[in-house]
């Protein structure tokens, strides 16, 4: 982006939250270590949020980098999966910015597991189906986590939202990615890739008032996930996320970029510095 253009106000916003099993959180960490980082209830869950990020362009643009996980779960499976609140809490979120759901141009999907798709859809109502609550929205998503969605493995498909991608599909909107930019977005966001966590995942870079910030997603979900073994139970291959997360931390060390985090519970963004180990620890937090 040109220095002398205009940056966007970017704002962290909660989704609902979770509380979800520390074990599966932290893959083969033990818990000895991971509680120093998490405190685990008596069911052994820790607290989780879902974060989305709202970029207000001065153009006029409103665009939402996720969703969080929503509210579209029945009581049932949201007992089950940890959701806390039975609201639509990004909703509210964006009530507090000024903004309904109809003032958003553009949903940026780092993937569409229900954690951070959800948030597209509305409020859970008995005998309801489904239905999206951006009614004006482009959706930019990579293609290869498209795929993904639509043809999931015996492993991730309780992680996808049965008939999410006919809903959006049907909208004429999605835009399904193949390089670094889109071309509903425009050159001032650049996607970093992953496919550690699942094939596709498209991590956003862009220009704020203090610097760049880059949308981890699962790659780096909360500030623990900076050490570069800690992976999760839910990465499809553990050992290509280390890899990844180490070219990738080297990268935004180096040039001093934020990372905005979906899931850590109490910060929306960190700053990180490699020491001569080549460990990564958390410099600067907000």
């Amino acid at each position: 982006m040109p220095a002398d253009e205009a940056l966007p106000t970017i704002t962290a916003l909660r989704g609902n939250s979770q509380r979800l099993d520390g074990g599966a959180m932290f893959g083969n960490a033990p818990k000895d270590m991971w509680q120093r980082w998490a405190t685990p209830d008596e069911h052994n869950r820790i607290p989780l949020a879902t974060r989305a990020l709202l970029v207000q362009e001065p153009s006029g643009r409103n665009v939402l980098i996720e969703t969080g996980i929503g509210a579209f779960f029945s009581p049932d499976r949201r007992e089950r999966y940890g959701v806390v609140e039975s609201h639509h809490v990004l909703l509210d979120e964006l009530e507090a910015a000024g903004l309904t759901p109809a003032d958003i141009d553009v949903v940026v999907l780092s993937h569409l597991h229900f954690d951070h798709a959800g948030g597209l859809l509305a409020a859970w109502q008995p005998d309801t189906p489904l239905t999206l609550v951006f009614d004006n929205a482009a959706f930019v998503v990579s293609e290869g986590a498209w795929a993904r969605a639509i043809a999931p493995t015996a492993r991730d498909r309780a992680s996808f939202v049965d008939g999410l991608t006919d809903l959006l599909w049907d909208t004429g909107r999605v835009e399904l990615v193949t390089g670094d930019h889109s071309a509903t977005l425009g050159d001032a966001y650049r996607f970093h890739r992953s496919d550690g966590h699942t094939p596709g995942l498209l991590l956003t870079e862009l220009n704020g008032d203090d610097g760049p910030i880059v949308f981890t997603s699962d790659l780096v979900p909360a500030r623990p996930w900076v050490h570069l073994p800690i992976t999760m139970g839910y990465d499809r291959f553990p050992e290509l996320v280390v890899t990844e997360k180490t070219a990738l931390l080297a990268d935004l060390a180096a040039r001093n970029v934020w990372l905005a985090f979906p899931h850590d519970h109490d910060v929306a963004m960190a700053r990180i510095a490699a020491d001569e180990r080549g460990s990564y620890t958390v410099t600067e937090q907000r």
